[in-house]
């Protein structure tokens, strides 16, 4: 499963434009988690290095200790995690914005809409 869609990366407040809002007002846009352990990322800003083409992402970040913290995590560090069993890094499509999860569309009625939920399914 693609970690970033083009539409989440497009919804992603840029770093600290929602420095205003208080934490737990923020809007969770994304979230990531281990799909064989507790951890979890819930991100609410991002934004893509123009050097490295990586994302430095913001958010509340649980790594299964018990106490979440605001803190920072890279797109690529999320990637590179093998949780066991040949697993990664899940993205959850229940949460954030239902318009930026396609995994959540009816089945595609027409042979376009086939082929944009394969494009967003992409790995």
């Amino acid at each position: 499963m693609k970690l970033l869609t083009d539409a989440i990366k497009k919804a992603l407040p840029e770093l600290y434009t929602t420095e205003e809002i208080p934490c737990e007002d923020k809007e969770i846009i994304v979230r990531f988690f281990n799909p064989l352990g507790s951890q979890t990322w819930e991100i609410v800003e991002g934004t893509e290095d123009p050097v490295s083409s990586d994302w430095l992402l913001f958010g509340k970040c649980d790594l299964g200790f018990g106490s979440p913290e605001w803190g920072y995590v890279s797109l690529s560090e999320l990637q590179s995690l093998d949780v066991g069993l040949g697993m990664g890094i899940e993205r959850d499509i229940l949460v954030g914005p239902s318009e930026l999860h396609p995994e959540w569309k009816a089945s595609p009625s027409s042979e376009e809409e086939v082929r944009e939920f394969a494009e967003d399914m992409e790995a």
